[in-house]
């Protein structure tokens, strides 16, 4: 696979790509902000650095309580799908495999509807909250089915199918149970960074970075376990023990951004995929690039998302769902007889 090492060069690239979305997510929106205007607020708040920026209080406030969260999260998001994405393509082996796999978005589902339906008001905090515990809990249901039985990473995938289909029908029958809700559960369920702030951030942050790192950390694991179990234990890998590491550094990263975004599909297909094509097949190069990939795509869906319809706006997960549904079909045409596990 090459590279085998990530160079400057595709780093470089990915990192530009990454500021150039964040600050046209900063400029754009209903209130248009001056570019040099946010540029200079922005470096103004770094220390020793003092600067005028020619910006209003209000122009302020919607910079930093905003837009500023917004991009951020949007970023995150689309950071920990797609690195959680090329994760799991790792770990079974398959081009087609998704950060959803395990149960992760039905478990959120139903711990966000719990929440909608009984609690009154409008329990902001408590819904990303819940959101979070239902993914977690969706996949260690997964774990403790695929347990169960022999037959590796194939029967820990046919089990998050089973788990994830029955966690659907309790979701079901509680949105039925409470239909008046019913519309702000689908807006949560279809997805966005709308309503994202600085606490939402710190909330989720520590997970984030944990996930992260340990993802980035068995890159070159990765590499060796797609040669096969028997190849890399004769290397010295332990593969079941990298598999289970990767598949919960995956899960939590996917746990994170669904219970602050709610459910956004086919940025754990689409970027890593693209990244291959473009920097090559080995994992220390791909989920660097799936990371950066990852934050970018997400920050320019949101952006349509805000722009298409204004001052109205579209939920996230269709602005992708627009993307990837053709790009899963030709990833499939592509792929056929190595879409096993």
């Amino acid at each position: 696979m090459t590279p085998a090492r990530l160079r400057p060069l595709p780093l470089g690239v990915g990192l530009v790509l990454l500021l150039v979305t964040l600050v046209a997510g900063l400029v754009v929106g209903a209130a248009d902000l001056p570019v040099s205007g946010v540029l200079r607020e922005l470096l103004d708040r770094l220390p020793f650095v003092d600067l005028d920026s020619g910006l209003s209080v209000i122009e302020r406030n919607v910079l930093f309580e905003l837009r500023l969260p917004r991009v951020l999260m949007a970023a995150l998001v689309g950071g920990l799908l797609a690195m959680a994405g090329a994760g799991y393509q790792g770990v079974f082996r398959n081009p087609l495999a998704d950060p959803y796999l395990l149960g992760a978005a039905a478990g959120a589902g139903v711990g966000a509807t719990l929440v909608i339906v009984m609690m009154p008001g409008d329990p902001v905090y408590a819904v990303p909250v819940a959101a979070f515990a239902g993914a977690i809990g969706g996949v260690l249901m997964a774990y403790a089915l695929g347990s169960m039985a022999t037959g590796g990473a194939a029967t820990l995938v046919l089990a998050g199918v089973a788990v994830s289909s029955f966690l659907a029908a309790v979701q079901t029958f509680l949105q039925q149970a409470k239909a008046e809700e019913l519309q702000r559960i689908y807006s949560w369920i279809l997805g966005g960074v709308g309503s994202a702030d600085w606490r939402q951030l710190g909330m989720v942050a520590p997970y984030a970075l944990v996930s992260s790192v340990v993802l980035l950390l068995h890159g070159r694991l990765l590499d060796v376990l797609s040669v096969g179990d028997e190849e890399a234990e004769s290397l010295g890998v332990p593969a079941p023990r990298v598999r289970l590491v990767v598949i919960v550094a995956a899960s939590l990263a996917t746990a994170c951004a669904v219970a602050m975004s709610g459910l956004i599909g086919f940025v754990g297909i689409v970027v890593p995929h693209a990244v291959r094509r473009l920097a090559g097949g080995s994992y220390r190069v791909v989920l660097p690039l799936s990371l950066l990939g990852g934050a970018a795509f997400l920050g320019v869906a949101d952006l349509v998302a805000r722009s298409v319809v204004a001052p109205g706006e579209l939920p996230l997960g269709v602005v992708t769902a627009f993307v990837g549904g053709p790009f899963f079909v030709a990833v499939l045409r592509a792929t056929r007889g190595e879409v096993g596990p």
